[in-house]
């Protein structure tokens, strides 16, 4: 009888693989149909287009398992939030504007 674990991790690693060639052959097709319509660009394989999703990860999400640091990134803002003042969360939020950038305040 095989261990109740090993079925899970089979069945886990089952799901992974049907997941990454569905979502694959999804990014095949959309590249196919749209790609060489608006860009005038060759139709793509199977293994280039999962080509493209690993070098879009490695690019642009790591292999850390949680976008932009996670609950670590997350955890520290927390921590530091907790440990200001009313006072210095209220200029804290003064000075967050839209992306990051200062407010303009409007000088009387």
């Amino acid at each position: 009888m095989v261990p109740r674990i090993l079925t899970k991790i089979i069945k886990v690693i089952l799901i992974a693989l049907v997941a990454t060639v569905l979502f694959t052959a999804l990014v095949m097709t959309l590249w196919n149909v749209l790609m060489p319509a608006i860009f005038a660009v060759k139709a793509i394989t199977f293994w280039q287009a999962l080509g493209l999703l690993v070098l879009s990860k490695i690019l642009f999400g790591g292999f850390r398992g949680f976008p932009a640091g996670g609950p670590r990134w997350r955890r520290r803002l927390s921590e530091r939030w907790e440990k200001m003042t009313p006072e210095e969360r209220e200029v804290f939020k003064q000075g967050i504007g839209r992306c990051g950038q200062p407010r303009k305040v409007a000088e009387a």
